[in-house]
């Protein structure tokens, strides 16, 4: 396991891009397997994550190629399914929940899928109802494969109505993936509409799909006999950019986060400014100026400020991390309200013990009271839990005065790309060490 040596208390200054969006990466890449022709995707983030789900698609038979840096070539022209039947398919699988979303694809264009426990974040219950509900209003049967592996089947798959029980993000783009092979018309309502679908859907239509609106809760999608090849750029990530503007905040530094497809930003500049921290963009860059300090707004009325998380276009659950500890050096206290998963706020004990005052109030709920910089964090020793938490305990160490030692940073390496160079490049004092 890795560690981070970070020597806090340094300014950031500088220019920063953000890397190719994680979370659309994933679903764009298990798009590839709907189609026996070349699909090119530039902007891949060389990400843990992403890695493990190309290894993946290459055991099954997908060609892949990578012709520049950052573009990959996939060719699924042969699917070897028999391989999705092994114990060693179940154990790649389980090294990452994105695996999840090459059923949808598979059911689509053979009418065959093979599914184990995918891995991933512990960071809550993530039940795959809806994949599987959805899998079902589309005609697929579920059977025991084997005690680990279970076997769905479709014959054909044939469109419906169906409403989501939640808009999931992954469930989404499964249920798509699955629904522009099948035979007629599927209606999907309580879809989510988050730029990762958005770009999703429209690489499909690319491909050849019929689906009407994109952005939208409510989709609609004719199904096609065959898709064909494309090319698709992915977005900058959003949590990336996120993670960015609290770093420079809690820093009292100056960085500009170069293009960072503003328009796809949604709620999450306005959701740091409420926290007081001044953002201006310029084009399509983010510019985070110094400030000494950042006031945190009240509600209206006077009571405290409340940041939740909440499907799109709320403010996305993966930045609740990062939004409570910019907030530890705010002047005022915030309420942090993370709804969707009740053991992401279980890393705050860290902080604490760097001495941050906050008040865990239950799972989901977290009072920051804000030291306005008169005191600075102490620098610890800690465990990378999650991805977010990870870069939120980096971000906080940053910060502190003296030396921090984060371990487990693989988890850090599953969402960010060589995270330890980039933010050197910054002026930020980070060691890795094996």
């Amino acid at each position: 396991m890795g560690n981070f040596i970070i020597q806090g208390g340094h300014t950031l200054s500088g220019e920063i891009t953000p890397q190719g969006a994680k979370n659309e990466a994933l679903q764009v890449v298990c798009a590839t397997l709907l189609t026996d022709q070349p699909v090119v995707i530039h902007n891949v983030p060389q990400i843990l994550d992403v890695l493990r789900l190309m290894e993946i698609l290459s055991s099954i038979g997908v060609e892949i190629s990578q012709p520049e840096p950052g573009t990959y070539r996939f060719h699924a022209k042969e699917i070897n399914l028999d391989f999705l039947k092994s114990h060693d398919f179940m154990k790649l699988s389980g090294s990452i929940r994105a695996s999840i979303m090459i059923i949808g694809p598979l059911l689509g264009r053979f009418g065959v899928a093979y599914a184990s426990t995918p891995g991933g974040d512990k960071i809550g219950r993530r039940p795959l109802t809806t994949h599987f509900e959805g899998f079902f209003n589309l005609g697929a049967k579920l059977s025991d494969y084997s005690d680990t592996i279970y076997q769905l089947t479709a014959d054909p798959l044939v469109g419906a109505y169906m409403l989501l029980n939640e808009a999931s993000v992954t469930g989404t783009a499964n249920i798509v993936m699955a629904a522009v092979l099948a035979k007629g018309k599927t209606t999907i309502f309580n879809a989510a509409c988050e730029p990762y679908l958005l770009q999703l859907c429209k690489m499909l239509n690319r491909m050849g799909a019929k689906i009407e609106g994109i952005g939208s809760n409510l989709l609609t999608i004719e199904g096609v006999e065959a898709l064909n090849g494309c090319e698709h750029t992915i977005l900058p990530d959003m949590i990336e950019i996120g993670s960015f503007i609290g770093m420079a905040a809690i820093n009292r530094s100056s960085i500009t986060i170069k293009n960072c497809a503003c328009e796809h930003l949604g709620i999450i500049p306005y959701t740091f400014s409420k926290l007081g921290i001044q953002i201006e963009q310029r084009g399509d860059d983010i510019f985070v100026p110094q400030q000494h300090t950042y006031k945190i707004h009240h509600q209206m009325d006077g009571s405290i400020l409340t940041i939740s998380d909440a499907p799109w276009p709320g403010f996305t659950p993966d930045l609740i991390s990062i939004a409570l500890v910019t907030a530890i050096q705010g002047d005022g206290s915030v309420l942090i309200h993370q709804k969707m998963f009740e053991s992401r706020l279980f890393f705050v004990d860290s902080l604490q013990s760097m001495g941050a005052q906050i008040i865990l109030c239950d799972p989901h709920r977290a009072t920051v009271i804000g030291l306005n910089h008169k005191h600075k964090l102490r620098a610890t020793k800690m465990a990378s839990p999650d991805i977010r938490a990870g870069v939120a305990l980096l971000i906080a160490a940053m910060s502190a005065h003296g030396t921090s030692v984060i371990q487990n940073v693989e988890q850090i390496d599953r969402g960010y790309q060589n995270i330890v160079a980039r933010l050197n490049g910054l002026g930020a004092k980070i060691v890795r060490e094996e």
